[in-house]
């Protein structure tokens, strides 16, 4: 990445998307690869039950389990369940895929433990976000997160990620709600002490993140890791970090 110029250095950014004095991120796959940290968990604590599954196999349960189309994370969100509640859950539904029935009780226990105990070591961010923190730093542009997860769950994530440096955090209990609501965005803005227009927002749900971001006055551009083609689809876009800088 590039060095900032003088007028970087003077607290201003300059991006494809315009002018900016403060940078939003969302936390999971965006800063931090949560979906490998899951899956390499995942796989960990459930060969026992699926002994002899295929690479494949293991692709398909892990993308079940990280993409669920259950709604328990929904109904996390909502109140309805704990956090372990829904996943456990969603481990249920992604070994039913494969025939397996996890057992309420000591069998359900012991593979929710295991797989909380493991999940965290595998936590680590993405190559593209320390250079463009540092960045940030060396412009002297502030930046935090937004997560749609509790504040103290998702702090303890950043900093076992080696992201502690990342102080401003707004979570789900911060203020009672949660992403797409413009309440949790605007905490954000506010903690940084910049203007909503002139604050980038990054994260890799387009509706959540970039479009969420942008109903709430922010600057939002969707992290489109992967390449994913939608239709109609006209907001900002970025394929990596790296693009959110003007060379």
């Amino acid at each position: 990445m590039t060095a900032p110029s003088e007028a970087a250095r003077a607290g201003i950014l300059k991006t494809p998307f315009g002018t900016v004095r403060g940078v939003l991120f969302d936390i999971d796959d965006t800063l931090v690869d949560l979906e490998y940290s899951m899956t390499t968990a995942l796989r960990e604590v459930s060969e026992h039950l699926l002994p002899g599954l295929d690479q494949a196999g293991w692709e398909r349960f892990g993308r079940i389990f990280t993409h669920e189309t259950t709604h328990f994370y929904d109904r996390y969100l909502a109140g309805e369940l704990t956090f372990n509640e829904q996943r456990l859950l969603r481990g249920r539904a992604a070994l039913g895929h494969f025939g397996v029935e996890l057992a309420d009780g000591e069998e359900s226990h012991r593979w929710l433990a295991a797989y909380m105990e493991k999940q965290p070591a595998y936590v680590k961010p993405f190559p593209d976000v320390l250079p463009l923190l540092d960045v940030l730093d060396s412009a002297g542009v502030p930046y935090g997160a937004v997560s749609n997860n509790v504040h103290d769950y998702q702090r303890a994530k950043l900093d076992g990620a080696g992201l502690e440096r990342i102080t401003h955090l707004v979570g789900t209990d911060t203020l009672g709600v949660a992403k797409p609501n413009p309440a949790i965005y605007l905490e954000g803005v506010r903690l940084l002490g910049t203007p909503p227009g002139e604050t980038l927002y990054v994260g890799d749900n387009r509706l959540l993140d970039a479009e969420g971001s942008t109903a709430a006055g922010l600057v939002g551009v969707w992290l489109n890791r992967m390449g994913e083609v939608v239709e109609g689809f006209e907001g900002s876009m970025v394929a990596s970090l790296e693009e959110l800088l003007v060379a």
